[in-house]
């Protein structure tokens, strides 16, 4: 990997939450900006490259279009191979991003891939065969620490700051009922609506309850969720024998998450792999990886190809 700049968009902290239109705009502001550093920092020149890999789907149609339409745009000015990918394969394949702090798992593995718009058990047989076993019937993971950041009064993107806090707290103040459902799907809507319901009945008793104890508060929230996320895993091993287990997206970043996996490979006698911080979040590096491999196998896209918002990890 020769360089990886990401262009952050603070814009949505003001609105507690991504505005697709703001997110697109922004976009358009900033790829031929970040192109050009990228390529900088890697000290190439356009020439050189061999391909463009872009992100397909899923994810926000006006920001999918905005770089499905500068890529294709690139590859035919160059006349060199346009790749497009899957984003949620993209953080799965992420941990072979060539590190040689880390190791890679081996075929077959399960991942748990965790994000704002994600959360499923995928198991992965090769670098594209992919199998759903479990997903989420309503939120996301993500979703659920940035509603509940929300309802505490705390900024966007919220997950982080819960994480922050729930680090100085009681994991064990406050009980949340956790959904029940299928052994290796999930569920947050429900969780969501119970903190809320929470909050608003012991604000009524006392104005300052948030204030007082927001560090239990997070830290109970947090070992609510991370401990479904735990179960379900464990559920994985036990249905499909396999006992490399890995995560991948925005949420892995989650120092509770990387906590209870290390663990697990003393409790549970499993080989666990943690990617990067840096590799967690949406990044080039990501797509760039899944379009290498797709480059050695010539599965190129033709240049009327489409941004799909609803692509499932398996496609």
């Amino acid at each position: 990997m020769l360089s990886n700049v990401v262009a952050n968009q603070e814009i949505h902290a003001q609105y507690g939450g991504v505005v697709p239109e703001l997110a697109s705009r922004a976009h358009q502001q900033n790829i031929v900006p970040v192109v050009q550093q990228a390529l900088q920092k890697a000290n190439i020149v356009k020439k050189d490259l061999s391909a463009i890999a872009f992100t397909k789907g899923p994810g926000l149609m006006g920001s999918l279009l905005v770089g499905t339409s500068f890529s294709k745009s690139l590859a035919q000015a160059l006349q060199i191979p346009l790749i497009g990918v899957n984003h949620m394969q993209a953080h799965i394949l992420a941990h072979f991003i060539d590190d040689t702090t880390h190791s890679v798992p081996p075929f077959p593995f399960l991942c748990l891939t965790i994000s704002g718009g994600h959360t499923e058990i995928v198991k992965i047989t090769n670098f594209f065969k992919m199998e759903i076993l479990g997903k989420t019937l309503d939120d996301a993971v993500g979703e659920a620490y940035d509603k509940s950041a929300k309802i505490l009064g705390l900024r966007y993107p919220g997950g982080p700051l819960i994480d922050q806090h729930a680090k100085e707290g009681n994991p064990l103040a406050f009980k949340f009922t956790k959904p029940k459902v299928g052994a290796l799907d999930f569920s947050f809507s429900g969780l969501k609506t119970a903190i809320l319901y929470f909050i608003q009945r012991e604000v009524k008793q006392n104005p300052n309850f948030v204030k007082e104890n927001l560090n239990d508060i997070c830290a109970s929230i947090q070992h609510t969720i991370v401990s479904i996320l735990m179960e379900k895993i464990q559920n994985a091993v036990k249905q499909t024998s396999i006992k490399h287990v890995a995560i991948a997206g925005g949420v892995s970043a989650n120092s509770e998450i990387r906590k209870r996996l290390k663990e697990s490979e003393k409790t549970m006698g499993w080989k666990t792999y943690i990617p990067k911080f840096e590799y967690t979040t949406d990044n080039a590096a990501m797509i760039g990886i899944v379009g290498y491999y797709k480059y050695l196998e010539r599965s190129f896209d033709a240049n009327t190809t489409t941004a799909t918002a609803r692509l499932k990890v398996d496609e």
